[in-house]
């Protein structure tokens, strides 16, 4: 890679991806403690995302002949209050992704990367997509309120997601 900070930058958006995928995946054993398998089905497909994401930063050091070096990845929340409070922790996450993927991008300018800018293009994108993936979700929550059987069908439609 031409940019030292940016090939460093990178290898620690690994350790953030990866560190949401287990976040999601925290939030999927929340939601099955509390008998919401669609819920859980959704956040272990996220989880799953994040970590192609990370394996997309992987691949794009390795073809850009940078190291890889993984870093430690810290214990995720494991509580929740509520399904909303799970989409709520969720769409948390995604934001702070957002703003790693715009510090990451803001470097690649600052660097001149051309490489690193275009490759940064698609995650700009895709976190758009993510946060409006989960606000759409708080929002049918916040409409639910303490309807249970709003809540059983919104499980039912989450546990369709694949």
């Amino acid at each position: 890679m031409r940019s030292q900070a940016l090939l460093d930058a990178m290898n620690e958006q690994i350790a953030h991806e990866c560190f949401s995928a287990y976040s999601y995946l925290s939030l999927s054993a929340w939601c099955e403690s509390v008998n919401l398998p669609g819920f859980a089905n959704w956040m272990r497909v996220q989880a799953r995302e994040e970590i192609e994401h990370a394996m997309k930063f992987y691949h794009f050091i390795i073809d850009r002949g940078g190291r890889v070096r993984l870093a430690a990845i810290q214990q995720p929340p494991v509580d929740c209050d509520s399904p909303l409070d799970v989409f709520q922790k969720a769409l948390a996450s995604e934001q702070r992704v957002t703003g790693q993927i715009e510090r990451l991008y803001a470097l690649a300018v600052q660097e001149q990367d051309f490489a690193g800018q275009a490759f940064l293009n698609w995650f700009v994108e895709e976190q758009v997509e993510e946060e409006k993936l989960v606000s759409q979700v708080i929002e049918t929550l916040k409409l639910i309120g303490d309807d249970k059987p709003a809540l059983v069908m919104l499980d039912r439609e989450l546990a369709q997601r694949k």
